[in-house]
């Protein structure tokens, strides 16, 4: 009587099949595809942005010459020149560049807590995930100041060829340049503006069930690290944002 065994291979851990593949658990898996889609959303945005800039003339004569016109597209450096609180003051960038800085610092507190809530510190978790709270009100709130700037306009304005004078932007004209260039700003930065807010919003809610002891009772705090997948998303398409708008 012959008796015939049949060999297994040896799980790897790795595309074994069952619930964790790649030893992600299911929500953080169904994270990655809507980010993955997500990423498809921004890159068709900033790419429109990239075609229409390329189909509308450059200026090419010297920074300190520049004038707005709707014949070319805006300079960065003469359109998003204001700070709060310091009008009348030509400083290139500055506002921006710390409204990034402070989506940054978010990003680090956000790491902070993830890995607070591996050691399971709900003290520390709290702690951090305010931390966040904090600097992403505080860039919502620079958004919205850099908004109403925008919309506002300088002082100047911009004549135009009927020989009416416009002050800032809406969606039909604005001072700046194309009336695309506002529709694409407005558009663009506020699909990200929406996203930080959504991010805020979820951070408020795993830190109410933080400060309940809602995650401690379940033995982790996956909840934290899948909302810090989404907010270091954010915090990274605000690079290619801020890269497309106000450097290039």
């Amino acid at each position: 009587m012959s008796t015939s065994t049949t060999l297994e291979e040896p799980k790897t851990g790795t595309w074994d099949g069952g619930n964790e593949p790649l030893k992600a658990s299911y929500g953080k898996l169904m994270m990655w595809f809507f980010l993955l889609s997500d990423a498809f959303t921004f890159g068709a945005l900033l790419i429109v942005y990239g075609l229409s800039r390329h189909a509308h003339l450059p200026y090419t004569g010297k920074p300190e010459d520049f004038s707005f016109s709707t014949e070319y597209w805006p300079i960065p450096e003469k359109v998003y020149n204001a700070f709060p609180g310091l009008h009348g003051m030509d400083l290139p960038l500055a506002f921006v560049a710390l409204m990034t800085m402070i989506l940054i610092l978010s990003s680090v507190t956000m790491v902070l807590a993830v890995e607070a809530g591996h050691r399971m510190d709900k003290n520390d978790v709290q702690k951090w995930l305010l931390w966040t709270i904090l600097f992403g009100t505080t860039f919502l709130g620079c958004q919205a100041w850099e908004w109403a700037h925008f919309i506002t306009g300088t002082d100047e304005g911009m004549i135009l060829a009927d020989g009416s004078r416009v002050f800032g932007a809406n969606l039909t004209v604005n001072q700046y340049g194309p009336p695309l260039f506002a529709d694409l700003f407005f558009f663009i930065t506020g699909f990200h503006g929406t996203h930080v807010l959504s991010g805020v919003v979820l951070l408020v809610m795993i830190f109410i069930n933080t400060v309940n002891g809602v995650y401690h009772k379940r033995g982790h705090y996956e909840m934290v690290e899948k909302v810090g997948l989404y907010w270091h998303f954010v915090d990274l398409v605000w690079v290619f944002v801020f890269t497309f708008f106000y450097l290039i």
